[in-house]
């Protein structure tokens, strides 16, 4: 069944909703003296699919964990739906967050890697198992649950990792460069695939990648980061219609995106005060 298409702001939360996250003036300086992100304000609406892009070191994977509460801002702070990180897990309130690496346990099949988080939070498997089921089918895995991740390409071991994380039924997803070390063409289809998981679902994404041509093809919102330390550099909107496909990659306006985006990429990489400019 074709879904049809919409633009994306009618899709994301109205001005008078609260945001999902708000990051307020948070820095993070690590042990050995490192500044990694000099303060910075971000809010994440409702809705939104946005995406984290920078040189090297500009600290778009620490500001993702901060998100997850995997790291706390040495200065500054942030809230979860308008409270503290108790927020998260209520209904309605699930956070689930893709690594860079799969991470599949190499000795269980595919179904089990999948149902780990449920595990952990005690879930029975007469219930386990249907949402197991479903999550497998939305990443195009319902006939590889007996499998082993040693079975499957790189891009079907994402996939497992995607359908762990879509398993809690989460309402915040977070993604640090999950398909950073795959090939073109199954990045690109990992790419359009997840975004119609995101449309479908009505997920909230925050997605860190290095690639121009991923960024603007996934995203509502793009964050340029610059480092030396890790900051705010310039913000890009991206209305366009969803759910995205081939036709958008080789239009116009699509081009013209990534031409931005990658004039906005090479100035927040260079020394100096040329990149305080924003």
């Amino acid at each position: 069944m074709s879904i049809p298409l919409k633009n994306v702001s009618d899709m994301i939360a109205t001005p008078t909703s609260p945001p999902i996250v708000e990051v307020l003036s948070a820095n993070k300086i690590y042990a050995d003296g490192t500044e990694a992100l000099a303060p910075v304000d971000l809010s994440i609406d409702k809705g939104e699919f946005l995406t984290l892009i920078g040189p090297s070191g500009c600290g778009k994977s620490t500001l993702l964990k901060l998100i997850a509460n995997l790291i706390e801002p040495t200065d500054g702070r942030l809230q979860w739906w308008r409270g503290g990180f108790d927020q998260v897990g209520r209904e309605g309130r699930q956070l689930a967050f893709v690594f860079q690496d799969p991470t599949l346990m190499p000795w269980a099949r595919v179904g089990t890697n999948a149902r780990l988080p449920l595990d952990l939070d005690g879930v029975s498997r007469a219930e386990a198992g249907p949402r197991v089921a479903a999550a497998l089918k939305m990443v195009g895995l319902e006939n590889f649950e007996k499998h082993y991740p040693r079975q499957l390409s790189g891009g079907m071991r994402m996939r497992v990792s995607i359908a762990r994380a879509l398993v809690t039924n989460p309402d915040l997803l977070l993604m640090d460069e999950p398909f950073g070390a795959l090939d073109e063409f199954t990045r690109n289809n990992l790419d359009a695939d997840l975004l119609n998981l995101w449309w479908q679902r009505k997920l909230t994404c925050v997605f860190v990648t290095h690639s121009i041509y991923e960024a603007v093809f996934l995203s509502t919102r793009v964050v340029v980061m610059a480092a030396r330390p890790g900051r705010v550099y310039r913000v890009m909107e991206i209305d366009e219609p969803q759910p995205r496909g081939k036709s958008f990659r080789t239009s116009q306006r699509f081009a013209d995106l990534c031409r931005q985006l990658s004039t906005w990429l090479a100035d927040a990489s260079l020394p100096g005060d040329r990149e305080k400019q924003s």
